[in-house]
């Protein structure tokens, strides 16, 4: 790619980014066309500069921090046409490791989040470079309808990745896409680390899997106590079958926990990994 892939991807990005935010609930804290207050300080403490407030960034810090910490992190450079700033745009949004996996994910590589020569050699030779974005989009689409600020982004989240696959499989077909739309939900910082649901824990037996796992010793040491003394049709003897009972409940019900974790552990893995994909046929009415 050329010089000028850059100059695009970042014009377009800037548009999406907006200007200085500060939501409460963007776990991204302050923001200024994109670049957080973390990753300003990191900037200049690099430069032997102050720090200062991310509302002061200047357009040239703005144009190396965007070229030095995202697009040849991902080495975009490298990619082909419409890919490369569909990765970047993710990038920018959800970190670039995250970017990455999304489209080693679409690739059928390893995905540890690193663009190597492995990465590089399958996306030249994938033969339809527009259906290979439509497939990292959707992996993207997944990730932000995992996180738990969904409800407040989601819509404007929708209408970005909705114009950035317009446009970067415009782009890999040589063509021009619709102008990048500014949405303020839509600029809002999207990490997997603000990921809804953290995994359920499993482990021990049924009972402490089921969370109920001081009941099922309290239960089997009671049991063990009565063993002894029932069998004579008294109440001892129905105090201890319904101690059989509640053992039996406490056991079905953490082998049903346990399932229902396994399975919502898969899918928080699949978001994670970047392996879970979303239907973007509901893109056609969020985009703008």
């Amino acid at each position: 790619m050329t010089a000028s892939s850059f100059d695009e991807a970042l014009k377009r990005v800037l548009v999406h980014e907006g200007g200085y935010v500060n939501h409460p609930a963007d776990p991204g804290g302050a923001t200024n066309k994109g670049v957080t207050q973390r990753v300003y300080d990191g900037w200049r403490r690099r430069a032997g500069k102050p720090t200062r407030s991310v509302k002061q960034v200047t357009s040239d810090e703005v144009k190396a921090i965007y070229e030095f910490q995202y697009w040849d992190e991902i080495r975009a450079d490298e990619m082909p046409a419409g890919v490369d700033y569909v990765v970047f745009d993710g990038a920018v949004n959800s970190g670039p490791g995250q970017s990455v996996k999304w489209l080693q994910r679409a690739l059928g590589v390893a995905a540890d989040g690193v663009v190597g020569a492995v990465t590089i050699e399958a996306l030249n030779e994938h033969p339809d470079h527009d259906a290979l974005i439509a497939d990292i989009i959707s992996r993207r689409l997944a990730m932000l309808k995992g996180l738990r600020t969904w409800r407040t982004f989601g819509a404007g989240w929708s209408k970005r990745v909705g114009n950035v696959l317009k446009h970067g499989q415009a782009a890999a077909m040589g063509s021009v896409g619709p102008d990048p739309v500014f949405t303020k939900e839509g600029a809002q910082r999207a990490d997997i680390d603000d990921i809804a649901t953290p995994p359920a824990p499993i482990g021990g037996s049924v009972g402490t899997v089921a969370g109920g796992g001081g009941a099922a010793v309290i239960i089997d040491q009671a049991k063990d106590t009565l063993q002894p003394m029932v069998g004579g049709g008294g109440w001892l003897d129905t105090i201890f079958a319904g101690l059989v009972v509640a053992g039996v409940v406490v056991a079905i019900g953490g082998i049903a926990y346990g399932l229902w974790a396994s399975r919502r552990n898969k899918e928080i893995g699949a978001i994670v990994s970047g392996d879970a994909r979303a239907d973007l046929r509901e893109l056609r009415g969020a985009t703008a």
